[in-house]
């Protein structure tokens, strides 16, 4: 991400500047496409004030946050936007998911807890609801719900696979064997 850091009534830091870049590099996992991010940090008084403007990727983010300390205004100012960049996203998957020919049931891929406590060595049991369908359209599926994976019939085998999301960000097909 390209930052540019500016310092109103306060002397010129390295260190604030790389601690701003730190913190503002974490947010690259959630954009797609490079994004320009200009920070300003400033001084009144006694107040410390970050301002954070990130453009790119077809969004716009604002965030400004006061305190006593320019660290922790810092923090709270990213944080701020951390949430603001996920709600958008998640805006953007829903607009997405509503336009596609495949919907997600509710129901698929999530687990309802019959049994609450998880005492040490006491089982807990779930049940999934899955329905009949292929891996392409379970990746699909798995993309609209967010999970780490989903439980379903394969149309072709009629039997139960379960598709999941590896760290490398592709996907795994577990397939029982006959």
């Amino acid at each position: 991400m390209q930052t540019s850091v500016t310092f109103k009534n306060i002397d010129p830091s390295d260190h604030l500047k790389s601690y701003v870049q730190d913190k503002l590099n974490r947010f690259d996992r959630f954009l797609d496409n490079p994004a320009e991010a200009s920070v300003v940090l400033s001084v009144e008084k006694f107040r410390h004030i970050a301002e954070v403007n990130i453009t790119g990727d077809r969004l716009k983010i604002n965030g400004r946050e006061e305190t006593n300390d320019m660290y922790s205004a810092i923090d709270m100012v990213m944080d701020k936007l951390e949430k603001q960049i996920k709600k958008n996203k998640e805006k953007i998957r829903e607009r997405r998911g509503s336009r596609g020919a495949v919907k997600a049931s509710p129901m698929v891929g999530f687990a309802d807890t019959l049994a609450e406590e998880d005492a040490e060595g006491e089982i807990v049991v779930t049940t999934i609801d899955y329905k009949p369908m292929d891996a392409e359209e379970a990746v699909m599926q798995l993309d609209l719900i967010d999970d780490s994976f989903l439980v379903f019939t394969n149309a072709k085998t009629d039997e139960v696979n379960v598709v999941y999301r590896r760290n490398d960000g592709h996907y795994g097909l577990i397939q029982p064997i006959r």
